[in-house]
């Protein structure tokens, strides 16, 4: 009898199953990851004028920045950068801002005014203040004149609203009545008298007539 040997089967063992992907990214290098863009300072307003490198803490950078040149050109004219940094320098923080001001404001006004300078503004801004009192005491001046005669005017109303209730004519038996009566009387006579008079001066007159 023959016997036949058994075939064997071929065995697969189970591998993790690799994508093509995963392959080709396995293999290519990582790129390095991406840098921010480098940040451009420009230099303030201070240090662009007087072309120098403008510091980190840069006392004029604050005050002048570089959007405004013309700001530390007028005050640099009148007062210098050294002054207005030992200036800036001998402040607290918190008042640097209103001295870079007052500043600026008086250096434009020396320029305007090479004379009097802020003295010559603050003058002519008190003159101004002095001319509006006057025109202000003027008006209240008028406004009392108008006051008094309105009451003036309301008085001679009421007078004669009252004028109106009286009665026309006082009783006969008054005080006033009498007077009126003696003036009338006085008056008739003293008509009477002069008629004589009139009539003895004209017979005078016809009398060489009849001579």
């Amino acid at each position: 009898m023959e016997y036949s040997e058994p075939i064997p089967t071929p065995t697969i063992s189970s591998s993790p199953s690799l994508s093509p992907n995963s392959s080709i990214s396995s293999n290519s290098p990582r790129s390095p990851p991406l840098s921010p863009p480098p940040v451009v300072i420009s230099p303030c307003a201070a240090c662009k004028i007087l072309r120098r490198r403008c510091a980190d803490k840069c006392v004029l950078a604050p005050y002048f920045p570089p959007t405004e040149p013309a700001k530390f050109a007028i005050a640099h004219r009148v007062f210098g950068a050294s002054n207005i940094i030992k200036f800036l320098q001998e402040l607290p923080e918190c008042q640097r801002s209103d001295a870079v001001s007052s500043m600026v404001y008086e250096a434009g006004a020396r320029i305007r005014d090479p004379v009097y300078g802020c003295a010559g503004a603050v003058f002519q801004l008190q003159k101004q203040v002095n001319e509006l009192l006057a025109q202000l005491a003027k008006a209240q001046a008028q406004v009392v004149n108008m006051q008094f005669q309105q009451a003036n005017v309301l008085a001679l109303l009421c007078m004669d609203m009252d004028k109106d209730k009286a009665p026309s004519s006082p009783p006969p038996n008054s005080p006033q009545s009498a007077v009126d009566d003696t003036f009338i009387t006085n008056s008739s006579y003293l008509s009477f008298m002069e008629d004589i008079n009139n009539d003895i001066n004209l017979g005078s007159l016809w009398e060489p007539l009849w001579t």
